[in-house]
């Protein structure tokens, strides 16, 4: 195999895993979910004509019916025009912790594993040690050294998936070093950097992206319960995880105020899920 031919053996690989990818009903079906809570999230005023914060008068803890299709809260407010404006809030967040994951802790893994030798060592220590500490009590950790609000506890969760992220792209790199493209951009005279960025960085994202989506449907659930214990965001923003935890009160009388929600949320993480499993080559 010739040189040229060998340095091109990554992106062709690359292209023939994206034609892979089982476009399968279940997967356009979550695809439609993700892109009309997006849609939501964008756009709320074309989903509903109600205000998500003012009350009507003597619409308190209305069923679900013909006016209110999720019924109404204990204080008059629409239901369904909440969990749609609320679908902002949640993206927003979960997206923010996202980035923070996949940024700090794809750098870390794949410089790590890259340069090797004692910075590997020192990195991986650190990783396993953010590893051995249960993520919902790091997180909680983090809000309680930075304060209550969303964006900090966007900024806890992305610090609690770090270094998930950082294996996976610390066992990503080492799997692509060994490849012979590597050794020939090598011994064509590329340096560190270049190496990097143009054959190990494009051959470990798909997969760190796809991992991204996983993890953002657990980010989701994270912040969720964050919210619902009181960490999140505070009332009266509409988020998924404050909705949950402002209708557990009335469970036993006005159960759409914590059922509507709760599916919801479930509903999200499971397309995220299905999502996430087209791009690894899942086959389900």
């Amino acid at each position: 195999m010739s040189l040229a031919s060998t340095l091109r053996l990554a992106p062709r690989q690359r292209t023939l895993a994206r034609r892979r990818i089982p476009f399968r009903p279940g997967l356009w079906v979550a695809w439609a979910i993700i892109v009309i809570v997006i849609a939501a999230a964008c756009f709320p005023q074309l989903f509903t004509h109600f205000d998500p914060y003012n009350s009507v008068d003597g619409a308190q803890l209305v069923a679900p019916g013909h006016l209110y299709w999720l019924g109404t809260d204990q204080l008059g407010r629409d239901l369904y025009t909440r969990i749609v404006y609320g679908s902002r809030w949640s993206l927003a967040s979960a997206s923010a912790a996202v980035a923070v994951g996949l940024v700090f802790g794809s750098l870390l893994g794949m410089l790590a594993a890259f340069a090797g030798g004692k910075t590997e060592n020192l990195s991986m220590r650190v990783v396993d040690v953010l590893l051995s500490i249960p993520a919902l009590l790091l997180s909680l950790s983090i809000i309680i050294l930075l304060g209550v609000g969303s964006a900090h506890a966007a900024l806890a969760v992305g610090c609690a998936s770090i270094a998930h992220f950082a294996r996976l792209a610390r066992a990503e790199v080492l799997r692509i070093r060994q490849q012979d493209y590597i050794e020939a951009a090598f011994g064509s005279g590329g340096r560190f950097f270049s190496v990097f960025v143009r054959h190990v960085l494009p051959n470990a994202l798909p997969t760190l992206l796809a991992f991204a989506a996983l993890q953002f449907g657990q980010a989701i659930l994270a912040l969720s319960t964050l919210s619902f214990l009181g960490f999140g965001s505070p009332p009266p923003i509409p988020e998924w995880g404050l909705l949950i935890a402002e209708g557990r009160n009335y469970l036993a009388t006005s159960w759409w105020l914590t059922v509507f929600p709760g599916l919801l949320v479930i509903t999200v993480v499971i397309a995220t899920h299905r999502i996430s499993s087209a791009f690894a080559g899942e086959n389900r």
